[in-house]
């Protein structure tokens, strides 16, 4: 008779202790589709929350610090989470990361996080910096190997030159986008030296391929970025949170180029436009100059030529007063000056007395003669 199988007893704490050892080998992480159901935030802090679709529902815990953004019941969200069994609470998803899925849940989504950021200010016009045209450096978060970062190096490159780029290579979609391009963001501006401005750029795709730009990490690290930042995501009709908080948003990531730098041969077209301007203004100038010196040295001319006939006029009639009034023209009326040794010229005949010698000067000359 065979030998009855010894069944193992395990204690409670051990048989929770084997099956999250199991969970840890067999399943460490998993990704679980479901709507939302039962969303609860405590203490601001813990969330729980319930997945479920038409036949089952699995209880999933986390933190808000793992929140893409604000979430809200019936929204379809894939979460990659790590199964556990809990000693008191029972068995529940450890979520590791969320991400809403679908374009009514995504745009749901961006409509609950840009209201709250919206009240908080963040797509505020007074924050807008501008950005300087054109930058001598610029930090590029970007995928490498996208058509985006070839279009927008191509027309840079082209319409200016002696720009130095540097490049940190993400990805710019799927579960690991957020983390890596808020990362080379916060990384820019944590560099000793900053660049003078940040470029965000992806090309288009659908709501699912550029959610990354959606989320709350992203939009946040745009908007405290220390350098004045540019975002150009997708086509012309896509908007991103990204770029609501950024300093300026771009079409596309070809006009995020043109934003940027301008156009050489327009800027040399101006140049000459203006250089002949100038040339024509400087012309004019000294023509203007020429023809007033000219006039003042024409009015220079007749004024000294006034002045040297009225100063000769002038002379003249000072000439002929002098004549006038010199003695010896008086003289030749018949008139004499005359003399005193004791008291110079006589005007009085009391000046002199009997027996004074007197010398009379007439206009032709003079004699001496004693008074009676």
């Amino acid at each position: 008779m065979a030998e009855a199988l010894t069944e193992v007893v395990l204690e409670v704490s051990d048989f929770v202790a084997l099956v999250n050892q199991t969970f840890e080998y067999a399943i460490p992480s998993i990704i679980i589709r479901g709507e939302l159901a039962n969303f609860k935030i405590s203490k601001n802090k813990w969330v729980y929350f319930d997945l479920k679709d038409e036949t089952a529902t699995v209880r999933l815990f986390g933190t808000v610090y793992q929140l893409p953004g604000p979430l809200e019941d019936g929204m379809v969200l894939l979460v990659r989470g790590a199964p556990r069994l809990h000693p008191r609470f029972g068995f529940s998803i450890n979520v590791l990361s969320i991400r809403p899925e679908g374009a009514g849940t995504i745009r749901r989504a961006a409509e609950l996080l840009q209201a709250k950021l919206e009240a908080e200010g963040l797509f505020d016009p007074a924050r807008k910096r501008r950005l300087p045209c054109p930058p001598a450096t610029i930090g590029l978060v970007a995928s490498r190997q996208s058509a985006a970062y070839a279009d927008f190096m191509k027309i840079l490159n082209a319409r200016w030159g002696g720009v130095t780029i540097t490049c940190i290579d993400v990805q710019v979609q799927g579960e690991v986008a957020p983390e890596q391009v808020s990362g080379a963001i916060e990384q820019f501006n944590r560099s000793a030296v900053l660049p003078d401005a940040l470029v965000v750029i992806r090309g288009g795709g659908s709501a699912e391929d550029l959610y990354a730009f959606n989320t709350e990490r992203v939009t946040r690290a745009v908007a405290a970025s220390r350098v004045p930042t540019l975002v150009a995501i997708g086509h012309e009709v896509d908007v991103s949170l990204a770029e609501l908080a950024a300093d300026q948003r771009a079409s596309t990531p070809s006009n995020a180029a043109e934003l940027l730098v301008p156009d050489r041969r327009e800027v040399l077209r101006q140049l000459d436009e203006t250089s002949g301007y100038l040339r024509q203004l400087v012309l004019g100038h000294i023509l203007a100059e020429r023809r007033i010196l000219v006039q003042y040295d024409v009015n220079s001319g007749r004024a000294l030529e006034n002045t040297l006939v009225r100063s000769k006029e002038q002379i003249a009639s000072a000439g002929r007063l002098l004549t006038a009034l010199d003695p010896r023209t008086i003289l030749k009326h018949g008139y004499a000056i005359v003399r005193a040794a004791e008291v110079g010229i006589v005007r009085h005949a009391s000046d002199v007395t009997s027996g004074t010698i007197v010398n009379v000067e007439l206009s032709d000359g003079s004699f001496t003669a004693a008074v009676r």
